[in-house]
C-alpha cells in the first residue's frame, strides 16, 4: 500500500527492484526494507516446503512431507477435535496485513468457529472503534497537505512510516504547524513547532484538559456543534473538572503549555490529529483516551472536511472484505461462544453487532469482521493454558510470532505447548515455528497479487501482480484456507482457482471493462472514489441519533460510559502502591524502529548488521546513577518479567523513563528449547503484563505504554 516498487524479471527470476517513481505514495522512494528484498525472497533460511514436526516439540525435529499430506492430516485432526470439543476449540492468531485478510475470516465463519484473533487490540482497534461509534467509520484519513495544523499524537511516521513523514514534512515548508505528543523526542518531534513529552501513558488526561479549555474559552465551532451533533452540554458539564492544572499533575506537561497547544489546535481551522498505534497501547482506558481525541476532532468542525480528517467510508462497488467474510454463516450459538465477548463487547461480536446495524443503514456495508470482531487474545491464551471456560486444543498461525508479538511470552509458550495441534505458516523457523506440529512454506509479496483498502475500510484501493510464481512449494495464504477448506466440506464456497480470479471477482462491479486482474493492474493498478466531503450532511451519521455523537450511544447500549472520562493507567503509584517503590521507573514497551518489521527481517545480514542487538533508550542522568555505559547490557524488570538490552544512553527519554524496543528474537542462537533462539532473552514483551483487569475496558488491549520498571546492570558472567 505504502511503497510502490518495480521488479525486473528475466526468465523467470527476479533480477533488479527499484522503487517505482509513480506510486502516489513513496513516489520511488525506499527504506533498507525495501532496499533487501531480493535478500528475503532468495534468503537461504526461507521455509520453502512442507515440515512435519517428528520429535518432541521444541526439539526441532522436522521432516519434509508433501502439501497433500499435511494438509490431508491437518484437516482430520481439526474435524475430530470439532467433533469432541465444538467447532470454538480451533483458534487462530494473526498480524498485519500481508495476507488476504478476508479468507482466514471466511474459513472460520464456515467451520463454525469465532475465534480468531489478532494483534489488532494493540494496533488501531480502540480509535476505529471508538470513531466509528461516534460518528458512523473511521476518520483515518488525514489531508495533511491542506491543513493549516497537525497533532501527531502517539505516532513517529519519521520512522515508521515514511511516505506520511515526507508529507509532514512539506506541510510544514508550507506554513502548517505541526504538533508532536509523545514521551520520546522522537524524528518527528524533532520537526515540530511544538512538542509535549508528556508522561508516558497519560495521553487520556491531556485529551481533556484540551476540551476543558476549547470548550469554556468558547474554541468550539459553535454552528458544526449545533446543527450536527448531539451530547455537546453533557460533554461541557463532564470535562469541567479536568483543568489543566489537573492534567499538569497527570502528564507533566505546564497548565500554560497545555492551554496553548489547546489553543493552537482549535484556533488552526482546518486542523487534523494523526494518532498512531501507541494511543491504542494504554491498556486500561485506551478507549476512553479515544473517545476524548474524537470529541476534539469533533467540536473543532474537523470531521470530514477539506484539510480535516477525512472519512472514507467502504468502497462503494468494490467487493469489500466485509461482503467477502461470510459472517452471517457463523450461527449465534457460536457468536456467543467467543471468548472475551463478555467482557470486551466493543471488538467482539455485541459491539460488531450494532455497529454493523448502523453501518448498513447509512453506507450500505459494515467494517470487516476479521479485524474488528475478535476474541480477546489474553482470554484465549488462559483458555489455551487452562481449558477454561472451554478447551482451545488447535491453533493456526499465520502472518504472526505469538512468542514475540503478545504480552505475557511466558504465558503464550505455556499456551501453545499445551495445544493438540498447532500449524505455522511462516517465511522463517521462527521462536513460535518452532513448537508447531506443522510449519508451512508462505508466498511473500513477490510471489503474490496483492490488493489492498486498508484493512478493508479504504474508498479506495491499490493492486500489484505477482513479479514471479511462488518460489519451490510456498503457497499463498489465500490457496491454504481454500485447500483446508475443501477438505472440510467448504467446496462450494471457494469457487476461484487462483488469487487472481478471486481479485478479478471482487473488481467486476466498478465495470472498467477489463478481462482479467493482471489487465486492471497494467492500465489502471489502482481505483479512488470520487472524494466526498461533509458525508454526513448528506448520508447522516451511521449512529443510532443518526449524528455525530459526543455522548456515544452504541457505548451506552453496551454498558460503558457514554461520555470521555478519566481513567487512571493500570500501572502506576495511585494504581499500584505497593510496588511503587520497587519499581520506580516508567518502561515503554513496544518502540517500533528501523529497519525492522515488527518481528521480521531477523535473518537478513544487511538489515540485521544496521542494529546487531536490541537497544533500550535511557536518559544520561540514569545511565550516571547506574554507571552504565553506552553499548553495555542491562536488564529491564517488571513484576511479570526480567529481560536485557543494551543501553542506548540519550536525553530524548525523560530520567525516569526508558524504552525498550520490540520484536527480538536471535536467529543466530541456539533453535531448540530451551533457547528456542533467546526468545525469552531480550524479548520485552516477556515483562508486559496481560491481566484482563488491566486490559482496556471495551476493546482488551494489554497495556505497554508506562509500565512501572526497574533497572540493573548486567554482570560479564550473565
Amino acid at each position: 500500500m505504502n511503497c510502490g516498487m518495480l521488479a525486473t524479471v528475466e526468465d523467470g527470476v527476479v533480477t533488479k527492484l527499484v522503487g517505482d517513481p509513480e506510486h502516489p505514495f513513496n513516489l520511488g522512494a525506499q527504506c533498507p526494507r525495501g532496499a533487501s528484498a531480493l535478500d528475503h525472497l532468495n534468503h537461504p533460511n526461507r521455509i520453502n516446503y512442507p515440515l512435519k514436526q517428528v520429535g518432541k516439540r521444541g526439539a526441532g525435529q522436522f521432516k519434509r512431507v508433501s502439501w497433500k499430506e499435511a494438509l490431508d492430516d491437518i484437516a482430520a485432526r481439526l474435524a475430530v477435535l470439532k467433533e469432541e470439543y465444538g467447532a470454538e476449540t480451533i483458534a487462530t492468531t494473526g498480524g498485519t496485513n500481508r495476507t488476504d485478510d478476508f479468507a482466514r475470516r471466511r474459513f472460520f465463519n464456515l467451520i463454525g468457529s469465532p475465534n480468531v484473533v489478532h494483534t489488532a487490540p494493540v494496533c488501531w482497534i480502540p480509535n476505529f472503534l471508538t470513531e466509528s461509534a461516534s460518528y458512523g467509520w473511521a476518520a483515518f484519513d488525514p489531508e495533511i497537505a491542506g491543513a493549516r495544523c497537525v497533532v501527531v499524537w502517539g505516532h513517529n511516521p519519521g520512522s515508521s512510516y515514511l511516505p506520511e513523514m515526507r508529507g509532514l514534512l512539506q506541510a510544514k515548508a508550507n506554513g502548517t504547524k505541526i504538533i508532536v505528543i509523545d514521551p520520546i523526542y522522537s524524528e518527528t518531534a524533532s520537526k515540530a513547532e511544538l512538542w509535549l513529552p508528556i508522561k508516558p501513558g497519560s495521553d487520556n488526561a491531556l485529551a481533556l484538559a484540551w476540551l476543558n479549555v476549547i470548550i469554556n474559552e468558547g474554541l468550539f465551532d459553535y454552528k458544526f456543534v449545533a446543527e450536527w451533533t448531539v451530547g455537546f452540554d453533557e460533554l461541557s458539564d463532564r470535562v469541567q473538572e479536568y483543568t489543566p492544572e489537573w492534567a499538569a499533575e497527570k502528564t507533566g506537561i505546564s497548565p500554560e503549555l497545555i492551554a496553548e497547544s489547546a489553543r493552537i489546535y482549535a484556533m488552526s481551522k482546518p486542523a487534523c490529529i494523526q494518532w498512531g498505534v501507541a494511543t491504542d497501547q494504554l491498556g486500561k482506558g485506551s478507549t476512553a483516551s479515544a473517545q476524548a481525541r474524537v470529541a476534539l476532532r469533533i467540536i473543532c468542525g474537523n470531521l470530514d472536511v477539506p484539510g480535516g480528517d477525512v472519512m472514507p467510508g467502504p468502497h462503494p462497488t468494490f467487493v469489500t472484505d466485509w461482503e467477502m467474510e461470510l459472517n452471517e454463516m457463523l450461527p449465534e450459538v457460536q457468536r456467543n461462544k467467543q471468548l472475551g465477548s463478555e467482557k470486551f463487547k466493543l471488538n467482539s461480536w455485541p459491539g460488531y453487532k450494532l455497529l454493523t446495524e448502523n453501518m448498513l443503514r447509512v453506507w450500505g456495508k459494515s467494517i470487516p469482521a476479521e479485524w474488528f470482531c475478535e476474541a480477546n487474545p489474553s482470554r484465549v491464551f488462559r483458555a489455551m493454558a487452562t481449558g477454561k471456560p472451554y478447551p482451545v486444543k488447535a491453533c493456526i498461525v499465520l502472518a504472526n510470532n505469538p512468542l514475540v508479538s503478545y504480552a505475557n511470552s511466558k504465558l503464550v509458550y505455556k499456551a501453545l505447548k499445551n495445544l493438540d495441534l498447532l500449524v505455522v505458516m511462516e517465511y522463517w523457523m521462527t521462536p513460535s515455528a518452532m513448537l508447531a506440529d506443522y510449519v508451512l512454506p508462505v508466498a511473500s509479496w513477490l510471489e503474490r497479487p496483492v490488493m489492498t483498502t486498508t484493512y478493508g475500510v479504504s474508498d479506495w484501493l491499490i493492486a500489484s501482480e505477482r513479479a514471479i510464481e511462488p518460489l519451490y512449494e510456498r503457497k499463498t495464504d489465500f490457496d491454504f484456507w481454500k485447500e483446508l477448506g475443501y477438505r472440510m466440506g467448504q467446496v462450494e464456497y471457494w469457487p476461484w482457482e487462483t488469487d487472481e480470479d478471486m481479485f478479478k471477482y471482487r473488481l467486476d462491479p466498478i465495470d472498467l471493462g477489463v478481462d482479467s486482474y493482471e489487465e486492471f493492474v497494467q492500465y489502471y493498478r489502482m481505483h479512488f472514489a470520487d472524494r466526498e466531503y461533509r458525508k454526513y450532511q448528506t448520508r447522516g451519521g451511521a449512529t443510532l441519533s443518526g449524528k455525530i455523537e459526543l455522548k456515544i450511544s452504541l457505548f451506552e447500549q453496551l454498558g460503558y460510559d457514554p461520555l470521555p472520562h478519566y481513567v487512571e493507567r493500570p500501572f502506576s503509584p495511585e494504581t499500584k502502591p505497593e510496588i511503587a517503590e520497587q519499581y520506580p521507573m516508567t518502561l515503554v514497551a513496544g518502540g517500533g524502529f528501523m529497519p525492522f518489521f515488527h518481528s521480521e527481517h531477523k535473518e537478513i545480514t544487511r538489515i540485521r548488521l544496521l542494529r546487531p542487538y536490541p537497544r533500550v533508550t535511557i536518559n544520561p542522568a540514569l545511565a550516571e546513577k547506574f554507571k552504565i555505559e553506552e553499548g553495555e547490557w542491562i536488564w529491564i524488570e517488571t513484576p511479570t518479567g526480567k529481560v536485557k538490552q543494551t543501553a542506548f544512553i540519550s536525553p530524548a527519554v525523560a530520567p525516569d523513563v526508558i524504552q525498550a524496543e520490540r520484536g527480538w528474537w536471535f536467529p543466530e542462537k541456539e533453535v531448540t528449547e530451551p533457547s528456542l533462539m533467546g526468545v525469552f532473552d531480550s524479548n520485552i514483551n516477556v515483562c508486559v503484563d496481560d491481566d484482563p483487569d488491566t486490559c482496556d475496558e471495551l476493546c482488551g488491549s494489554f497495556c505497554s505504554r508506562g509500565i512501572m520498571c526497574r533497572i540493573s546492570k548486567v554482570e560479564e558472567d550473565a
